[in-house]
């Protein structure tokens, strides 16, 4: 069987980059078209501090509770990012190494029905243009400089995501996390309604003060209780979007 290769969130088709691929890459500033109506977008561990400042930082359960991924708010209702607007990223607004890294990624590679260990640099297959497209090697095999780069942010960026996914792992098994819904009420003359934003999760203040001191410390030596405190922190972030909610003029 051909190895199958798992899409992560918001690509359409990824295949193996090769090293005469020739590429099509988004211009300096582009945003993937996916997360221009995505409401959420993934983050990694070293990435909590920058969008702390600008966003709400959550947990969500796919899988019923299983398994937990870290999550920045762009959008407080379906298929709205409110940090795109002009066909841009709002500007002086940390850009996440999630859309920076697009049209590549690291993918899970399934060969025989099991789940290989190593990630296989992917690329989507939409980006490949072997008339107009951007050599990334040259005729002997050698990687352009544009490469050096971009492979450096993939490998550091998937080392950075299995750091997140090992920090949900433990806060799950802490018992710590817990569900909760933002509700927002827009004023009249910007559509009226009360918007409710659910399927989240957050850290329960009261479980972290009832965990043990082995637990506490394994949160710190980790590095995961700063980053406890920067996602709750960040709820605050909430009102802010809220006012880029408003700011925006009504459609329809």
């Amino acid at each position: 069987m051909p190895p199958q290769i798992a899409p992560p969130f918001g690509y359409q088709e990824v295949v193996p980059l090769l090293k005469t691929h020739r590429l099509r890459l988004p211009a300096a500033g582009d945003v993937p078209e996916f997360l221009r109506r995505a409401n959420a977008v993934p983050i990694s561990h070293t990435e909590f501090q920058p969008a702390a400042r600008e966003y709400s930082i959550v947990f969500t359960t796919g899988d019923e509770g299983k398994s937990y991924a870290v999550v920045a708010v762009l959008g407080i209702a379906a298929n709205e990012n409110l940090f795109f607007a002009d066909g841009a990223w709002a500007g002086g607004v940390y850009v996440p190494a999630y859309s920076r890294r697009y049209p590549f990624c690291m993918a899970r590679v399934t060969l025989n029905k099991v789940e290989q260990q190593d990630r296989l640099i992917c690329v989507e297959k939409a980006a490949i243009d072997d008339a107009a497209g951007e050599a990334m090697f040259d005729a002997q095999g050698q990687p352009a400089q544009k490469w050096t780069g971009i492979e450096r942010l993939l490998t550091e960026y998937e080392a950075d995501l299995e750091r997140s996914r090992e920090m949900c792992a433990v806060l799950a098994d802490y018992g710590l996390l817990e569900p909760f819904t933002m509700q927002a009420t827009l004023n009249k003359d910007k559509g009226g309604g009360t918007m409710n934003l659910t399927g989240m999760q957050r850290v329960s203040e009261k479980n972290l003060e009832n965990l043990n001191a082995a637990q506490l410390k394994n949160l710190m030596r980790k590095g995961f209780l700063a980053r406890i405190y920067l996602h709750l922190l960040s709820l605050e972030n909430f009102a802010r979007l809220l006012e880029r909610k408003a700011a925006r003029q009504p459609t329809g």
